[in-house]
Order: structure tokens, then C-alpha cells, then sequence
């Protein structure tokens, strides 16, 4: 059973979002980095550049596929985890937290409301 936090929210596409102010961190759920399989390497390109919702920050390279990595909000990338480019494991060993992605700072905070809360994330990865 994946592990879904209940003070995130949460995307179709597999990414989870947790809100600071004006500002989302984002990362892919532990659902998605297990069904990925061992991460090996993680591009984000798009540091500075201003995305809609579901638009494509990065993508998420896999011993043995490659996923897009699409945004749960529009906004500005403002911040990409270093750590991960260095070190793409810490995606499969803590999603989370030191696996987080891009910091995105928030265009429209209307949009987080229409992000799942975990109890409908379950629902959607337990079909």
C-alpha cells in the first residue's frame, strides 16, 4: 500500500503538492516512483519559466522507462531540488521529502482546490 500524507494534495498524473504561502513544492507520490521503478535520473529544464496546470516541468528517467513530470498548478518554477540531480535515488527512498522536485510559486491558489486530498488520491490508485 503506498504511503499518501494527508496534508498534501494530489494530481490525476501522480504528482503530490504541499502549499507554503504563495508557494508549492512539488514532487511525484510514492505510488508513482514505485510503479517508475529504480530511479537513475531526473531533467528539469524549465527552472525560471512560467507553466499552466498539466504542462511538463521534467521528466523522470527509470532503469527502464522515461515519465514526464507534469504540473499540479500554474505558476513559476522557482526552485529545483539540487539534491536530486545529484543523487535521483532519493525520488524512490523519500518521495516526499528529500525527493521533492521543483518549488513553484503560485499563480492561481483557486487551483489547489480542485487537486485531490488523499482520501481521493486512495480512491484513484486503489482501482
Amino acid at each position: 500500500m503506498a504511503n499518501v500524507p494527508s496534508n498534501l494534495r494530489y494530481s490525476n498524473d501522480h504528482e503530490w503538492c504541499r502549499v507554503e504561502g504563495e508557494y508549492a513544492v512539488v514532487g511525484i507520490t510514492d505510488f508513482a516512483q514505485s510503479e517508475l521503478g529504480d530511479i537513475v535520473f531526473v531533467d528539469i529544464p524549465t527552472l525560471g519559466e512560467t507553466l499552466n496546470v498539466g504542462d511538463v516541468f521534467g521528466s523522470i528517467e527509470a532503469v527502464k522507462t522515461v515519465s514526464d513530470a507534469f504540473t499540479p498548478l500554474s505558476g513559476e518554477v522557482v526552485a529545483v531540488n539540487e539534491a536530486i540531480e545529484a543523487d535521483a535515488s532519493l525520488v524512490n527512498k523519500d518521495p516526499y521529502g528529500e525527493g521533492w522536485m521543483v518549488r513553484i510559486k503560485i499563480a492561481d491558489a483557486t487551483e489547489v482546490e480542485a487537486l485531490l486530498d488523499a482520501e481521493q488520491y486512495k480512491a484513484l490508485i486503489e482501482k
